[in-house]
């Protein structure tokens, strides 16, 4: 082990004295760039593309480059990059994690690998944690890039198609992670190729890069519809389940989130409903709105998960505390959670097109990312993405106190040591930022400080930019603000006058988070850029973290502490055991990303596949969309007759009749052949087929100057393999449901699912060739008397 820790603390001083020495040839060149006119300077920028259009590579020119970025930037925006900000910037380039301190200028570090990557003309994407960021960084950045010739872009949502395809046409565009890949989705849904808005995925620059490739990468991408779902089966589900006991009708695990019906609870349902057997395949639907309203009430918190506004239930972003507009819960667990709460059943959507964060993120070529709080990630960052993280030092001594956590057994023990904590700053006006896991719990806190008569601030679902404006005053003297762990994330907290020498911003955690990352990124708050500053977490033995942990552990351990008058844990060391819990809480969620991430990789590989189909379909000219449908044509034929001269049945039993019957649906007349085709052999068979398509293709082919024709066809084609895409998409999620269960049985159920999953694909391959296929030349019948013209002929 302590090889390990010393081979790592070894290569982390090399990546910072490899970087170091890059930092002194970029200063070794500021003066000179200093001497160049404002033309000359922005001259550069032509000149380095020039360079690389004459076969020099980025490497050749990223020293030069990174000066002028600097020299811009300072008679731009009148900002120059310290030398941690120049090392930063080489870590992005070589496409690394750079860990970087809150308050150290991440936005600044971008402009310098954006600038270098996006002289190639292929497209620079930065990613930020929300519109707000996205919108400041391309207003304020945008002007240094203006400066030096190149164009950027802001991706936000509700733009049109057409402001869209400008953005990405940017060299530089600004947008969130969410926004970029739902643009992929729709790219992949569209009918007509210049729909498109996006290109080639090339370089990305992620900030805050845990927050979006780790705390939302719980959740995939979803575009959907509409769907039949019998919305009102919820409420008579919702009331059943409300009766329903732990242990007894259903078992929960905490640690994974997971439930079960025991077999009491099974027999509760099918009394209810009059069936014999619940696991029926003719009562899935029910099982699955069943399993819902369960989650629904057990799993799904109020005030946590989501709130409910004016009648209709909100997500809230666990990692900011607010509100996801437009967003909803699939699968029917929105639908389930608003029969709990009693309001009006909205519709469910069906999904249409899915991809998860990480699959997206894993499609650029080259990829970076910048934030505070990599190093709890990093294993996860390195088998998911292939990204190294480097731990980039602070441009001013770090003098922020870090306190050991203080650990009470009960919630009012732990309350009333925040508050007399915030009276006591408050007193001597300090400013202090209390941190808090959700909005119920800041609701709880406010109430308590007002009965104490202590002015405050609640931040909680605000606007991005309200979260930010508000944020940004924490650090005025005698303020105290409320707010989830990661509101205003990205925003700088100033001092105001007097409070470095009062002890700068004082931190309050008033629950250990999930994720010791979150952690950090709240005490990261405080010490900005060299600042004075304090930070603590004050918990209790209650907080949710502990629910999440094996609860008989957690028993045995309690029997073990000795507290002092007012609760506080003082033997054993309660912060090291709090250490485990959040170590083995973290470690459950990287298992649920992980099994996300290997069952969501098969469906993101057939995606591809799908998507490259529809690729060809929509690249085809108009004149060619009759060829490339007597593709799918040939192979129809081809596996019907697979399907029905089976290699491993005797001739005798093949079902000729079967086989004629099916390709009339093609040719007419076919099954005039039956008692021929019972003498032949397989290969004589597929002769006389393939022999009746070439004709039929070449009387197909004689309509493709019918432009309309072709173009209704190519909607026709694609419109035929979105609907069994969705279908197939439909089952995936169901067998993904299941999947855990495959375990029990001593089988390696990743394997199982890959294994259906690609029987499924299989599947659906034979039915897309078979519907474009009966619906092309049920088309082509409908618009031609197409049998009367080419009957004579004999190839219809």
């Amino acid at each position: 082990m302590l090889t390990k820790v010393k081979l790592l603390f070894d290569e982390s001083i090399r990546d910072i004295k490899r970087l170091q020495k890059l930092v002194k040839q970029v200063n070794e060149m500021e003066y000179i760039f200093s001497q160049l006119t404002d033309e000359e300077l922005q001259g550069k920028t032509r000149e380095f593309k020039q360079r690389l259009h004459e076969g020099a590579t980025l490497n050749d020119i990223k020293i030069e480059a990174f000066a002028v970025v600097r020299e811009a930037s300072k008679r731009i925006l009148g900002l120059r990059h310290y030398d941690v900000q120049l090392m930063g910037g080489f870590v992005l380039y070589e496409g690394n994690i750079a860990e970087m301190q809150t308050g150290e200028g991440k936005t600044l570090v971008a402009t310098l690998p954006s600038y270098l990557y996006a002289l190639e003309g292929k497209g620079v994407h930065i990613i930020t944690a929300n519109e707000y960021l996205a919108r400041r960084d391309y207003e304020q950045m945008g002007k240094l890039f203006q400066f030096l010739g190149l164009k950027t872009g802001l991706n936000i949502s509700n733009m049109s198609p057409s402001e869209k395809k400008e953005a990405y046409k940017a060299d530089i565009t600004y947008g969130t992670g969410t926004e970029f890949g739902f643009d992929y989705l729709r790219d992949n849904m569209v009918y007509n190729i210049h729909d498109k808005v996006q290109r080639k995925l090339y370089y990305a620059i992620i900030d805050e890069i845990d927050s979006i490739l780790i705390d939302e990468a719980r959740t995939p991408l979803i575009i959907a519809n509409k769907s039949s779902i019998a919305t009102e089966l919820f409420k008579v589900t919702s009331q059943i389940v409300k009766q329903f006991e732990n242990g007894k009708d259903y078992e929960l695990y905490p640690e994974t989130k997971q439930l079960f019906l025991t077999d009491e609870g099974a027999s509760k349902i099918e009394a209810a409903f009059g069936i014999d057997n619940l696991y029926d395949a003719e009562h899935q639907p029910l099982l699955h709105n069943i399993m819902q309203s369960l989650r629904a009430a057990v799993i799904m918190q109020r005030d946590v998960d989501y709130i409910v506004k004016d009648g209709k239930v909100f997500l809230v972003d666990q990692f900011t505390g607010r509100v996801m507009e437009g967003r909803t819960f699939s699968d029917g667990l929105h639908q389930a959670i608003e029969a709990k709460e009693g309001v009006e059943i909205t519709e469910e959507n069906d999904v249409q097109a899915m991809i998860t964060i990480q699959n997206y993120f894993r499609m650029y070529e080259k990829l970076c990312g910048m934030t505070g709080s990599a190093t709890p990630a990093k294993t996860e960052f390195w088998e998911t993405y292939n990204l190294h993280v480097i731990t980039v030092p602070t441009n001013k001594p770090r003098k922020r106190i870090d306190m050991e956590d203080l650990v009470y057994l009960t919630y009012e023990q732990k309350a009333k040591k925040i508050i007399a904590e915030i009276k006591k700053m408050n007193e001597m006006g300090r400013p202090v930022l209390i941190g808090t896991t959700s909005i119920a719990q800041s609701e709880k806190l406010s109430k308590l400080l007002r009965k104490e008569g202590i002015k405050h601030q609640v931040l909680n679902a605000k606007t991005e930019e309200d979260e930010a404006r508000i944020i940004a005053l924490a650090g005025q003297r005698g303020q105290v603000m409320l707010a989830t762990n990661m509101a205003g994330r990205g925003t700088d907290i100033l001092l105001g006058e007097g409070v470095a020498e009062l002890g700068g911003l004082h931190i309050i955690g008033t629950e250990r988070h999930e994720s010791n990352r979150i952690d950090m990124q709240l005490r990261g708050r405080a010490g900005r850029q060299g600042d004075p500053g304090s930070s603590q977490f004050i918990i209790s033995l209650e907080d949710e973290l502990f629910k999440f942990y094996d609860q008989e552990e957690l028993e045995k351990w309690k029997k073990k502490i000795k507290v002092d008058e007012e609760g506080l844990i003082i033997y054993p060391d309660a912060s090291k055991f709090v250490r485990k819990v959040q170590e083995t809480v973290e470690h459950a969620h990287y298992s649920a990303r992980s099994h996300l991430l290997k069952l969501d990789s098969v469906i993101d590989q057939q995606s591809k596949i799908i998507y490259s189909m529809r690729d060809q379909i929509l690249m085809c000219e108009t004149s060619d969309i009759l060829l490339e449908a007597t593709k799918y044509i040939e192979s129809h034929l081809l596996q019907t007759i697979d399907k029905y001269c089976l290699e491993d049945i005797i001739q005798e039993e093949w079902n000729i009749k079967g086989l004629c019957e099916e390709l009339s649906f093609v040719f007419f007349h076919f099954d005039n052949n039956v008692q021929s085709f019972l003498q032949k052999e397989k290969e004589q068979i597929k002769e006389i087929v393939m022999s009746r398509y070439e004709k039929l293709k070449e009387n197909l082919l004689t309509l493709k100057d019918e432009e309309q024709l072709c173009i209704q066809i190519r909607q026709l084609m694609l419109q035929s393999i979105d609907s069994l895409w969705i279908r197939h998409l439909h089952t995936l999620n169901n067998t993904k449901e299941g999947v855990h269960l495959r375990a029990y049985s001593q089988e390696d159920p990743y394997r199982l699912f890959e294994m259906e999953a690609f029987h499924e694909f299989v599947r659906l391959k034979h039915d897309i060739d078979s519907t474009i296929t009966i619906h092309l030349v049920n088309y082509i019948k409908s618009m031609f008397d197409f049998e009367h013209v080419h009957e004579k002929r004999g190839d219809l």
